[in-house]
């Protein structure tokens, strides 16, 4: 089991130039990419136990299988007007340096792969999503999928969900 070839993920990884798998979601009338990799499982919404004095786009904390993780609602957090909960809604279940957290979007659509030619930087627009938290812009054909850097914006002073972790 020494050959890397074993325990290399299929479609390869950001780091390799070959090509990067992104999970496509939607928050309201844009589709968004998160790198696969920082993804545990994806569930359907289900109701969240609120935090008193937690900041709004917190929406609470779920059990998930004995360990208690906060979840965040993307819409509140990007000023997308008010959620609504549907069947369609999901719980990204992210992994981000070790901490769980859940991130509620609208759907997921697919998994998609993106070579660097695919990728295009993100535009300066001084928005309510700030441009730090993005890798740019992949196109597929007529699609355009708004890549997010899952890692920087969870981390990401504002969000205080990995205090913990700078210590």
């Amino acid at each position: 089991m020494s050959n890397d070839q074993t325990t290399k993920p299929a479609g390869g990884t950001a780091h390799d130039g070959a090509g990067s798998e992104f999970l496509a979601f939607t928050l309201g009338s844009e589709e968004y990419g998160i790198d696969i990799l920082k993804v545990q499982e994806i569930r359907g919404y289900e109701a969240v136990t609120r935090i008193a004095n937690a900041p709004e786009f917190i929406k609470g904390v779920i059990n998930l299988r004995g360990i208690i993780i906060p979840v965040v609602d993307m819409r509140i957090k990007f000023q997308l007007g008010t959620p609504v909960y549907d069947q369609f809604t999901v719980v990204i279940i992210l992994n981000i340096a070790g901490r769980i957290m859940g991130m509620v979007v609208d759907s997921v659509s697919d998994v998609t792969t993106l070579t660097p030619d695919q990728i295009k930087p993100a535009p300066e627009m001084g928005s309510a999503f700030n441009s730090d938290y993005m890798i740019g812009l992949g196109t597929v054909d007529e699609r355009m999928l708004i890549l997010v850097d899952i890692d920087k914006l969870m981390s990401s002073g504002e969000m205080g969900l990995m205090d913990k972790l700078a210590a």
